[in-house]
């Protein structure tokens, strides 16, 4: 184990230059819009959950399910080490602290890697659903949105607080109109979501085994693992250590209910597993009610798409702020990563996750699916590792939201997640294994020589508890 990082709020020595902290603008509304946006329920609906529908067919609502189960330990884990360490690092500040420098650096490789990848993966759906107005080739709509979502983090994060709450009102329609339609034209009852069957090649039907569900809840961890945001919100939030809590539980219990319920809908209501399978939700929508219906609701994923990437950017920009603050790269990108602009939002890191994710609409996407599945299931398997650590030493006493039923809830964690990491495909470990080498590298060779000047995991005074 390497070192750790004990006293919650002084956690760095005194390098000269006071460590800059981000503005407290927001409260659990503004957070949970935000939060909810990052989820982007009816964007992850109509983008990622018809990979599910290839692979999994009638079981997809349950490997959802059993998934947001999963996330509820999660959540707790969240919720008691983003209350403890609030800080904009998220994740690899929550670890550093709690499991040591090295392993809280590899949660931030990880977490980097899902903040890069996602964003892009979302907006690439944007093709499809402005289809009805203009065709677009996916990389070049996927490309553009980034833009705009890059612009957009920029502004004030009040401001996107609106902005963003606006679309998610849209989405949540979006997501409405199909659950109701869905479940207006069932064909099957609802005995189907328990008998995993998936339409095969040539005709007939395959039966879904529970092996194929465990491989598949890596994805299905990846559509609703937005609620982290709030961690990444917790020095713009006021009264973090109350308000955290909140906001975690209450996105994930929201967003689970916008994004099951029309999974369920439209299991029950498809014409026939070929539909379903074939995940074009779409036409579906269009087949249950008519061509202005179904414009209605692809305009509004193509702009809760958009939601989503503001968010997204606004989220991904924070980690780099926070890991320049944190003293993680050579001098001069620390202080140009750290810079703040007008509206007090990081802006050089704000550009620097948008313009490289307008060029990641240009990789292919199975790449992306899997290498994200596999970062944001370890990323969590970390999380739940500090979490177990998180009542030894000063950290007992500190003032925090503390989750019932510890430590089980980690400790059955660990297990699990270890477990779904074995069941992924071998190259998407390696690609991913590939890069955390690297970067261990990167910490053996830069970052621990210089332990006492660099990799400086600071979490900010709070002056509201």
């Amino acid at each position: 184990m390497t070192e750790t990082l004990s006293p919650p709020h002084v956690l760095s020595p005194d390098t000269g230059d006071a460590p800059k902290k981000l503005k407290r603008s927001i409260g659990v509304v503004g957070g949970t819009l935000l939060t909810l946006s990052c989820v982007t329920p009816a964007s992850t609906l109509f983008v990622v959950v018809p990979d599910l529908f290839s692979s999994l067919g009638t079981y997809t609502a349950l490997t959802i399910a059993i998934g947001s189960l999963l996330c509820i330990g999660v959540a707790f884990c969240y919720s008691e080490l983003g209350t403890l360490i609030p800080s904009a690092g998220g994740e690899y500040a929550m670890v550093s602290t709690l499991a040591g420098r090295l392993a809280g650096w590899l949660v931030f490789v990880l977490s980097l890697l899902v903040v890069m990848i996602v964003p892009p993966v979302i907006a690439m759906g944007t093709a499809d659903y402005l289809a009805p107005l203009v065709h677009v080739p996916a990389p070049l709509a996927g490309g553009g949105v980034m833009l705009l979502a890059t612009l957009a983090g920029l502004l004030d994060l009040r401001a996107n607080a609106w902005i963003t709450g606006i679309f998610l009102v849209l989405e949540v329609v979006a997501a409405a109109v199909v659950a109701v339609l869905g479940f207006a034209h069932s064909e099957r009852g609802a005995s189907s979501l328990v008998h995993g069957t998936v339409a095969a090649d040539g005709g007939g039907h395959s039966t879904v085994t529970a092996m194929m569900v465990v491989s598949g809840l890596a994805i299905a961890l990846f559509i609703t693992q937005g609620f982290s945001t709030a961690v990444y919100l917790s020095e713009e939030l006021e009264h973090p250590r109350r308000n955290v809590a909140r906001t975690v539980l209450a996105t994930l219990a929201i967003s689970t209910a916008v994004i099951l319920v029309p999974v369920i809908a439209i299991t029950l209501g498809a014409p026939d597993l070929s539909a379903l399978t074939s995940g074009d939700l779409s036409g579906m929508v269009t087949a249950w009610s008519n061509s202005a219906v179904g414009t209605f609701v692809s305009l509004c994923v193509a702009l809760a798409i958009v939601n989503a990437g503001i968010v997204m950017v606004i989220q991904n920009s924070r980690v780099l702020f926070a890991s320049a603050r944190d003293k993680a790269w050579p001098e001069p990108v620390n202080r140009g990563l750290s810079r703040l602009g007008r509206f007090g939002s990081p802006w050089v890191a704000t550009l620097l996750v948008g313009v490289p994710g307008a060029a990641l609409c240009f990789v292919n996407l199975d790449t992306l699916y899997g290498v994200t599945g596999v970062s944001v299931t370890g990323m969590y398997l970390l999380v739940a590792v500090a979490a177990l650590l998180s009542r030894r030493g000063a950290h007992r006493a500190t003032s925090a939201w503390r989750m019932p039923l510890w430590p089980a809830v980690p400790v059955v964690l660990i297990a699990v997640l270890a477990y779904i990491l074995t069941q992924q495909e071998t190259r998407y470990l390696l690609w991913t294994g590939g890069i955390t080498a690297a970067a261990t590298l990167y910490w053996a060779l830069y970052l621990r020589p210089r332990r006492e000047t660099r990799w400086l995991v600071s979490i900010p005074e709070d002056e509201q508890v």
